[in-house]
């Protein structure tokens, strides 16, 4: 079963259709959701940052 509180970078690139280079591009421009780092260097979105962090890139 799934920890979906977290999100791994295969399940943010899925869900936004984006290649994981974007998704790094982002990071390295300080432009993606904020994300934990794990003691084996993987990263994780927890589910609430990545929904604020898709709310603020709204436009209206």
């Amino acid at each position: 079963m799934k920890n979906r509180d977290k999100l791994s970078v295969d399940e943010i690139c899925e869900e936004l259709q984006i290649a994981r280079s974007t998704f790094y591009d982002w990071r390295a421009k300080g432009r993606g959701p904020k994300c934990i780092r794990l003691p084996n260097g993987a990263l994780r979105v927890r589910r609430s940052d990545f929904e604020n962090w898709l709310n603020d890139c709204e436009v209206l």
